[in-house]
């Protein structure tokens, strides 16, 4: 499924929004934005991991993520959805105590009976789709309506799906991604039979274990290429690389760019974004 909103964000905007629909439209690793995301499910029914906890949201449920949560999604088979996915930055947050509410972590809510919410969202689809003038700024400004409603209504949230062994073992990898980890390991230390761990493994998450690890390595190497000064060698070493040739070709396989080139291009897109901060400065 094309992120549409994301492409927009990379464009520049600071609130996007995108509804799309489909059936068996799983993502294949966990992943997270440098900018809020709401998740809205219009229809359907689908499962949510949020770091390590798992979600079962149900038509009018919606998911908050502040910057830099790992999270995850999937669908039971053959199940249909259709959701509305809205991303903004924290440039778009007009009020400091609105922002300061919404640094609380991922906020799973429940609101069927709550019509409000998605009102807002269609009207600020419908803002985007039409491109009068001042689109972006009435976006900003519904958003603004948007999170003032859920932090003043208190909207209620949703609980948790039960904490199962896979949860566990999330939970685990989430923790200890830096340190050797094998399936044989793993399965020994949760006392289950490798070749049942790799199955179920598979079934809920979509992808194998090393698969699941090398993401989450390589989702903070990013983050500390684009924040610190450190080489990429000693980066693949934090991150729990013991080869740095290794590294770099698992990095590319799930960027498509090699970790010089994000240093490069992060370097590029900040010193734009400071350009483009001193030309909106008032002379």
């Amino acid at each position: 499924m094309i992120d549409l909103a994301s492409q927009r964000m990379a464009f520049g905007r600071s609130v996007a929004i995108d509804r799309a629909q489909g059936v068996n439209d799983n993502m294949i690793k966990p992943h997270y934005h440098e900018y809020y995301e709401l998740y809205y499910l219009e229809s359907g029914e689908r499962y949510h991991m949020v770091n390590d906890t798992l979600y079962h949201l149900k038509a009018g449920n919606f998911v908050l993520f502040p910057p830099f949560v790992m999270h995850y999604s999937y669908g039971e088979k053959d199940m249909p959805f259709k959701r509305l996915d809205m991303y903004f930055s924290r440039e778009a947050i007009l009020f400091p105590q609105i922002g300061s509410a919404l640094e609380k972590g991922a906020q799973v809510f429940e609101s069927n009976e709550d019509r409000d919410t998605l009102t807002y969202l269609r009207n600020i689809l419908r803002e985007q789709e039409m491109e009068k003038p001042h689109f972006q700024e009435q976006m900003v400004l519904l958003l603004n309506q948007l999170m003032i409603h859920i932090i003043r209504d208190s909207l209620k949230t949703a609980a948790p799906e039960s904490q199962d062994r896979i949860s566990s073992i999330i939970r685990y990898l989430n923790e200890n991604y830096t340190e050797p980890i094998t399936l044989n390991q793993l399965a020994a230390r949760f006392y289950i039979n490798p070749s049942y761990l790799c199955r179920e493994f598979k079934k809920h998450i979509g992808s194998t274990v090393i698969q699941y690890v090398n993401s989450l390595r390589i989702l903070h190497a990013q983050r500390l290429l684009q924040e610190t000064n450190r080489s990429v060698t000693e980066i693949s070493k934090i991150v729990g690389f013991s080869n740095v040739t290794h590294f770099n070709r698992i990095y590319k396989s799930l960027t498509g760019m090699s970790p010089t080139r994000t240093r490069k291009k992060s370097d590029a897109d900040r010193k734009t974004a400071f350009a483009k901060k001193q030309d909106q400065s008032p002379a």
